[in-house]
């Protein structure tokens, strides 16, 4: 059973902020089963943003797996508009965004490369 998305979005915020990483929620989505998208923000202009991994694959029926939505970090304006469409698509989703120069998310091994 997955944990509700606004539980992982606190403790995920609260797991970056205690290594002093800034983030912040930037959309509040549906708490309970809202899409979480990760904006890193390497503070140089660029950014890279992950998206909740395709489901039927195998890992990630029991925790959350992420992918990236562009193959290289792309202009913050164009990762915003990616982002402005998704919520129309949809209104549920959840957007953080972690501020990092070297643009990690501290993900650990819930990320799925390309």
């Amino acid at each position: 059973m997955r944990i509700k998305a606004g539980i992982w979005v606190s403790a995920y915020i609260r797991r970056l902020n205690a290594m002093a990483v800034p983030a912040l929620v930037v959309r509040r989505g549906d708490g309970d089963a809202g899409a979480v998208f990760i904006k890193l923000n390497a503070l140089d202009g660029r950014v890279q943003i992950l998206r909740p991994a395709a489901s039927g694959i195998a890992a990630v029926e029991d925790a959350r797996r992420w992918s990236p939505v562009f193959r290289e970090a792309k202009p913050e304006a164009e990762a915003d508009a990616y982002l402005a469409r998704q919520a129309e698509f949809d209104p549920d989703l959840w957007v953080i965004e972690v501020e990092d120069k070297e643009g990690r998310h501290f993900l650990g091994d819930e990320w799925l490369p390309e």
